[in-house]
């Protein structure tokens, strides 16, 4: 007797999260789109074993971090540091949380972002699939190749990204910040 495979579910459309930016942004962390947890909880970076908060909580020993039930005082945190936080999608089709998984993918309207964060001084992108998007989101930011505001490509702060350590993560990204003296 022969098994009927069922056939594979469809994925279902995603909507990614608003930007966390404020007038006082200088480095947006772009990522490619939130994972399940992230969507779940409503929070950028909500895996728990997702490295980004632990990262800055490391880059900012003397001004410690809201625990994770205190979302918008983390998000406040961040803002007071310089930091922004968006996506390249708005919105995607994805069973799972992998980049690789991401189909049908709708980029986020960048253009707003001249006027929420009017010092943008650099875009650092969160790993690859943002980082493919560079050039995109600095023509959709009306920003030409020349224009003063860099594009940095940083390793995945995901737990996918287990070819890096954290600490090579951590420097990574505090070389990044310090540059533009945010550390």
């Amino acid at each position: 007797m022969t098994q009927q495979m069922s056939p594979a579910q469809p994925a279902a459309r995603l909507v990614g999260l608003p930007p966390v930016v404020g007038p006082g942004t200088r480095i947006l962390v772009l990522g490619s789109f939130p994972g399940v947890a992230s969507l779940a909880a409503r929070q950028y970076y909500g895996h728990p074993q997702n490295h980004f908060w632990r990262i800055l909580a490391a880059l900012w020993p003397q001004h410690p971090l809201p625990g994770r039930d205190q979302y918008a005082a983390r998000c406040d945190w961040l803002l007071a540091r310089g930091l922004g936080l968006w996506d390249v999608y708005a919105a995607c089709e994805r069973q799972g949380s992998l980049d690789a998984s991401i189909r049908n993918a709708q980029v986020n309207d960048f253009a707003a972002l001249n006027a929420l964060a009017p010092h943008l001084a650099a875009i650092a992108h969160n790993g690859g699939e943002s980082f493919r998007h560079a050039m995109a989101v600095r023509t959709r930011l009306g920003l030409g190749a020349d224009a003063p505001i860099a594009s940095l490509r940083l390793p995945s702060t995901s737990p996918a990204n287990a070819s890096w350590s954290f600490d090579r993560k951590l420097s990574a990204w505090g070389d990044a910040l310090a540059n533009f003296g945010l550390v």
